[in-house]
């Protein structure tokens, strides 16, 4: 049996930093599936896409593939949890931009702490965390503060495709909320049923409720997607929900979880990078700004007393 407190070795952490990279084009990613397809069904196609990952992943693992009747209620509230959450990433990365999804949906590591420390009670936020939340705090304020507004010094690369706006904004920074509850509900509810068979569920029944929404309330797409958009909706299905949460669960079988999570600071930096560099994102010196607020406050909130391999998991 494998020890979660193994040496994060080199080819560890360089794992931890690719999948870290990874999960930054997320949002470069949604932008280019969102340019041809309406946001809702992006979700439903996304999900359909991660479902097959996950029976695979399943049938590999050994996972059981059916659920009990008493397992049915909370994979019902995952899946509503999801369509929240990544319903209101697609639309409001629409109406922004790929570097601000990335900044706003990552404050969702602010909201699990708070949800461990005063629902849970499984932690309690030490001064450097309570730090970490009010540095990052204060970036989110700025940049909703400087939406859609000239940033000084700034940087483009090639034609800008997307414009920042405070309701776009708004909308992701709900996301991060939904992200942060439904990270804090999953550690309830994988207690009583396996990861793989809770994921693959609850990525079946998002499916179906994103499909049931997209055609009540979107326009049927009069032509088919484009090549960047099919490529967009391939990476955030099988490179996103399939091979990073194998790499995932394949680290922290080996790794203590706050081993892994101390790279998760980088994942705004490659999302603001990939968004400039891809989608020709300002990097005025206002994103500059908040976006080294909210890795630092990411960097404060993980950061455990104590050496990384002793701390409570």
């Amino acid at each position: 049996m494998n020890s979660p407190h193994l040496p994060l070795r080199t080819s560890g952490t360089l794992l931890a930093l690719f999948s870290a990279f990874l999960w930054g084009g997320t949002g470069v990613a949604n932008q280019f599936a969102v340019d041809d397809v309406p946001p809702l069904l992006v979700g439903a196609i996304r999900f359909v896409m991660a479902a097959v990952f996950m029976l695979a992943w399943c049938r590999w693992e050994g996972a059981p593939l059916g659920l009990t009747r008493s397992q049915w209620r909370p994979v019902f509230w995952m899946s509503v949890l999801l369509v929240g959450q990544i319903g209101a990433f697609n639309i409001g990365g629409k109406l922004s931009t790929a570097s601000h999804a990335s900044l706003f949906v990552n404050t969702y590591v602010f909201w699990v702490a708070a949800g461990e420390h005063f629902w849970l009670r499984s932690i309690a936020l030490r001064p450097r965390q309570v730090l970490g939340l009010l540095i990052a705090a204060a970036g989110v304020v700025l940049l909703l503060a400087t939406s859609g507004k000239p940033g000084g010094t700034s940087v483009t690369v090639g034609p800008a495709l997307d414009q920042p706006t405070l309701l776009g904004d708004a909308v992701l920074m709900l996301s991060g909320l939904l992200l942060g509850v439904k990270v804090v509900y999953t550690k309830t509810v994988v207690r009583t049923i396996p990861p793989g068979t809770l994921i693959l569920w609850h990525d079946i029944l998002g499916a179906a409720m994103f499909l049931a929404l997209s055609l009540a309330f979107e326009p049927i797409p009069d032509r088919a997607p484009g090549l960047p958009a099919w490529w967009a909706l391939l990476y955030s299905g099988f490179v996103v929900s399939g091979f990073c949460f194998a790499a995932n669960a394949w680290q922290l079988k080996r790794h203590g979880a706050s081993q892994i999570s101390v790279f998760s600071f980088t994942t705004p930096i490659f999302g603001v990078a990939l968004g400039v560099l891809l989608r020709g994102d300002e990097l005025s010196s206002w994103l500059l700004a908040s976006g080294a607020a909210v890795a630092l406050g990411i960097t404060l909130v993980n950061l455990k007393e104590g050496s990384p391999a002793e701390a409570p998991e």
